[in-house]
């Protein structure tokens, strides 16, 4: 390989390091996996010398600007890459393969490393992404796990993934439990980008001639959009569907959900959103249950009047062979239960 040529997405792994040389705030919203973040310019730099530019044009800006790469690509050559050996090879990118990059690679090459400049840059990665999504997604062979709210759909899929299955874990990508009580605490959830770059991560492993089991869901998890590939693949696929007792999936729910009745004032808030389907009353006696932290009564209600009506009517309405769907009968949610239940799936495909 050429140590001047330009370098393609697919040819990322061959070398020993990825550099994100964008700044910080670009690479928390997305990066490509593996990558380090050594900003040419930070989050404040880069504000500067956009600023320059537009009033005082591109000559005093990068004149500027020049100063702060300078700077920086010296700390990270006295910090971070202080001992890198001579057949050091990197891979660095910015935003359109542009300025920031062509820099960084100057001055490793200067040094005597192999560095290399990714063509495109995270746009050309973005776009990537997207086409990888569109074209696998339509060939997964998806099993579509589904059950009323408490049937432990997700702790099934971990349990399948334990036993050597391969499961897309939409509702772990998303940091995100899918439902209205579904925001985890103290998590945020990834940008979309990121969400979809972890996606493609997954869906490249896969072997695309062995099933996928993922786990029913609407088109949003929170705040986090499924790709329309993805949804009109799940809807033509198989379902299996977790048939659990009442009594299972309200002792499986106050254990997985304890951690509401924390802040019984912030519980209570989220139901506002539920005041017109459901009436001032019903509303009212959620929320003074969630100020008490009683979240048996609670939970209890909120499955039988909300999440169970919901469930009738979406699954045959978006599930184009849920008719069709093989179900698994338990009275159990606890760990041995689901390891049988993902046994039993495993068996039924």
């Amino acid at each position: 390989m050429s140590a001047r040529g330009p370098v393609q997405v697919a040819d990322r792994h061959l070398f020993d390091c990825l550099i994100d040389a964008r700044s910080p705030s670009e690479f928390a919203l997305d990066h490509i996996p593996g990558a380090i973040n050594c900003p040419v310019l930070d989050d404040e730099e880069r504000r500067i010398v956009g600023t320059i530019y537009k009033q005082q044009g591109a000559f005093e800006a990068r004149r500027v600007g020049g100063a702060m790469v300078a700077a920086n690509l010296a700390r990270h050559l006295q910090g971070r890459f202080a001992n890198m050996p001579a057949d050091w090879k990197p891979l660095v990118y910015c935003w359109r393969g542009g300025l920031r990059s062509g820099s960084m690679v100057a001055w490793w090459r200067l040094v005597g490393w192999d560095a290399q400049q990714l063509a495109g840059g995270y746009k050309r990665w973005r776009q990537h992404v997207i086409a990888l999504l569109d074209a696998l997604c339509p060939q997964l062979q998806l099993h579509v796990v589904s059950g009323a709210t408490g049937s432990a759909k997700t702790r099934v899929l971990h349990a399948l993934a334990e036993q050597g299955a391969q499961v897309l874990d939409l509702e772990g990508l998303a940091a995100h439990k899918g439902s209205l009580l579904g925001a985890m605490p103290g998590v945020d959830q990834p940008s979309q980008k990121a969400f979809e770059t972890a996606m493609a991560t997954v869906i490249e492993r896969f072997d695309l001639n062995k099933p996928v089991f993922v786990e029913a869901e609407s088109r949003k998890i929170g705040r986090i959009s499924l790709p329309t590939s993805l949804i009109e693949r799940m809807r033509a696929s198989p379902c299996l569907e977790i048939d659990a007792s009442p009594e299972a999936r309200l002792a499986f729910l106050l254990r997985d959900y304890a951690y509401l009745g924390d802040d019984g004032a912030a519980l209570a808030d989220k139901f506002e959103s539920l005041r017109a389907m459901h009436g001032k009353d019903t509303i009212a006696r959620w929320q003074d249950w969630a100020r008490q932290s009683q979240l048996s009564p609670l939970f209890a209600e909120l499955t039988e009047l909300h999440y169970d009506p919901l469930y009738a009517r979406s699954q045959a309405a978006h599930f184009h062979k849920w008719a069709e769907r093989q179900t698994v009968q338990v009275d159990a949610l606890d760990d041995a239960s689901i390891q049988q239940v993902a046994r039993h799936m495993l068996a039924l495909i």
